[in-house]
C-alpha cells in the first residue's frame, strides 16, 4: 500500500456502534484524510468495491487511494493513524497484539448486530452531535 489516504472508511449507519466510532474519527479528521461511506444507506452501491453488501457489512472494511482494500483491524490502524493515533494502534501490529486484536476483532463482527442492539441507547447517548465543524455530546434526557 503505497497511497492510502484519503481513505474511504466504509461503516454501517444502522450500527450505533459503528456511528460513535465515525462520529469520533470524523471530528478527529482535521486533514481531511477519512472519508465516511454509510453501507447500508438505501442509494449504496457495493460494485465499486467488489464485494457484495452482505460481505462489507460482515467485516468492517476501506478502500485506499491506491485502490487496494483492507479489512478488520487494519482498517481502524489506519483511521487511527489518519487523527494521529498511529503512535497508539502501532503496537497491535506485533504478532502477539495482532493475534488478539484479530480474534477480538472476529468476536466482536460475528456478535455486533446483538451488541449494537443490547448497548446501542449508550453509545447513541455518548456519539456527538456534529454539525458545521462543531461537535457536542447530546444532552442526556
Amino acid at each position: 500500500m503505497s497511497n492510502i489516504y484519503p481513505l474511504e472508511f466504509l461503516y454501517d449507519g444502522q450500527c450505533a456502534i459503528c456511528c460513535f466510532d465515525v462520529a469520533h474519527l470524523r471530528r478527529r479528521d482535521r486533514r481531511h484524510r477519512l472519508s465516511f461511506i454509510d453501507i447500508s444507506a438505501p442509494d449504496f452501491d457495493p460494485r465499486p468495491y467488489g464485494r457484495s453488501r452482505e460481505a462489507l457489512l460482515a467485516h468492517i472494511a476501506a478502500r485506499c487511494a491506491d485502490g487496494a482494500m483492507v479489512e478488520g483491524p487494519e482498517v481502524f490502524r489506519l483511521a487511527w493513524a489518519a487523527v494521529g493515533f498511529g503512535w497508539l494502534v502501532a503496537p497491535t501490529r506485533w504478532p502477539v497484539l495482532a493475534w488478539m486484536a484479530g480474534t477480538a476483532y472476529r468476536v466482536f463482527a460475528r456478535h455486533r448486530g446483538m451488541l449494537s442492539r443490547r448497548f446501542g441507547g449508550i453509545f447513541a447517548r455518548l456519539t456527538p452531535d456534529c454539525a458545521n465543524g462543531v461537535c457536542r455530546i447530546p444532552q442526556q434526557r
